[in-house]
């Protein structure tokens, strides 16, 4: 018998996770699966049977979170900690805050980029001609954009 709070899973040999429970009471997903058919994971086969176990401990305020979050998915708990520790999409907290530096970095360098361009316009309204510099700001431009994409593309798949 397990106290309430903690939860439970089978892994296979080498890996991966089977079957969850909470307490004493297993948790299964419904094997009617709705309009979708079956929602439950298929049987392993038998040249991997599920026979490991993990046993997490949590505290009332994780486990109210992780019911939070599973209902928010449309997924039970045990589901939710499984497509989560088997995502391919891991991110650490060091490469989000790595990737939000970047692009307050980029900020800095696309104001400083604006500035100059202000600069140009104004040069070219007063003396009636675009001035040679122009196209550098632009190249600048070109350089840094690439770089604010791909920050902004990590910090969007979270």
């Amino acid at each position: 018998m397990q106290p309430a709070g903690i939860l439970a899973y089978d892994a296979p040999p080498g890996g991966g996770v089977a079957a969850l429970a909470m307490g004493d009471e297993a948790v299964a997903e419904s094997s009617s699966g709705g309009p979708l058919g079956r929602r439950r994971r298929a049987n392993a086969p038998a040249a991997e049977r599920r026979t490991k176990r993990y046993t997490v401990k949590v505290s009332e305020s994780e486990k109210a979170d992780l019911e939070r979050r599973a209902t928010a998915a449309g997924v039970d708990v045990p589901r939710l900690m499984f497509e989560s520790a088997l995502s391919s999409r891991i991110e650490t907290a060091s490469e989000r805050k790595a990737a939000i530096a970047e692009v307050f970095a980029l900020r800095r360098a696309i104001g400083t980029i604006a500035n100059n361009v202000n600069q140009l316009a104004r040069y070219a309204n007063t003396e009636g001609r675009f001035p040679g510099e122009a196209e550098a700001v632009v190249a600048e431009f070109r350089a840094i954009y690439p770089r604010l994409t791909e920050a902004v593309s990590r910090l969007a798949d979270r």
